[in-house]
């Protein structure tokens, strides 16, 4: 499919899966790197460098949250730049790639 070049935007996706405790910080690290718009999802299971996280599970309670965001590549550097001293401290995941972002109502990037 050939799309318009006033139809998308070329963006940076990140996505960012921490400690659901981080979550907190994390959100405030984005707000000071200018971040206009996110996602986020708690209750996050999966399996990692923490060992497996299962969100359903009453006995160990531990749960991921996952952040998802599109912005500029510059902003992305900036994001990128102060996440990763966090990552080392809250443990988790980053992952950075190219998307397209559908021209909307109002942007949020």
């Amino acid at each position: 499919m050939i799309m318009r070049p006033d139809t998308l935007i070329r963006m940076k996706r990140i996505e960012i899966v921490v400690d659901e405790e981080a979550l907190g910080d994390l959100l405030g690290l984005c707000r000071t790197a200018g971040v206009r718009g996110y996602t986020f999802i708690k209750h996050a299971g999966g399996l990692g460098s923490r060992g497996e996280r299962l969100p359903d599970d009453y006995a160990l309670e531990e749960k991921n949250a996952v952040v998802i965001l599109a912005c500029e590549e510059q902003q992305a550097e900036r994001i990128v730049t102060a996440l990763r001293p966090r990552l080392k401290e809250w443990g988790g995941m980053c992952l950075v790639s190219d998307c397209d972002w559908v021209i909307g109502p109002a942007a949020s990037y």
